[in-house]
């Protein structure tokens, strides 16, 4: 595997081989609890939290951990720091944890937590560790707010709970839907893949099957 330096290990999950827009990973928080900028926002935060001390005890605790209890060390060590920020969130905003509800208990099956330990923080020391896993963590947080803008302004006219329009705006409430996450998903996708596509100027324009060639045309 190409190594890579600790700077490069904090940027590339940003936006290279960002969670949500590049990998499409921890699909079910990002369509169900993205309909509000402040929800994206705050589950992204509690997923680079739980990340960043998983991240920190398994680099610290790999030498010591055999090779037949490894998963189930981890997923240990990820459920602490889920119950932690679980019982942190209901102290100080309440509302956000009412609002969150069960999809705080379910990071610990994030697939992005446990595939960060097991491909990174495992094989490397604590300090490059901690790094991937804030890179993640605020890609992962990057990602649903991102979602979360589009379908807060399109299906509420707000943006993190701040009216935007006036009072004739007519919200389209398809977006406030689970459809909506994959529809703004989609479109997202879509457009990241327009401007790489661009900014690599290796793929033309295709033409249409049964386009007639421009000489022919002018002939």
């Amino acid at each position: 595997m190409r190594s890579t330096t600790p700077v490069q290990d904090f940027v590339r999950p940003l936006w290279r081989e960002n969670p949500v827009l590049v990998q499409t990973l921890g699909m079910c928080p990002t369509m169900a609890i993205t309909n509000t900028v402040i929800n994206g926002v705050s589950m992204g935060l509690t997923t680079a939290f739980v990340l960043t001390g998983s991240s920190l005890f398994v680099s610290l605790l790999a030498r010591y951990v055999v090779s037949e209890v490894r998963i189930s060390s981890y997923i240990l060590i990820i459920a602490t720091f889920t119950t932690l920020a679980d019982l942190l969130l209901a102290a100080v905003v309440p509302d956000i944890h009412k609002a969150l509800g069960a999809f705080i208990p379910l990071i610990v099956a994030n697939c992005i937590l446990l595939g960060r330990q097991e491909a990174f923080a495992q094989k490397n020391p604590v300090g490059r560790s901690v790094l991937d896993a804030l890179g993640t963590g605020f890609g992962f947080t990057f990602g649903l707010f991102l979602m979360s803008m589009v379908r807060e302004i399109l299906g509420n006219g707000s943006f993190a709970g701040v009216h935007l329009f006036g009072p004739n705006f007519e919200p389209w409430l398809i977006f406030m839907l689970p459809p909506g996450g994959f529809f703004t998903l989609g479109l997202w996708l879509l457009t990241l893949s327009f401007i790489r596509t661009r900014r690599s100027g290796k793929r033309p324009l295709r033409r249409w099957p049964n386009a007639i060639p421009a000489g022919k045309a002018a002939a």
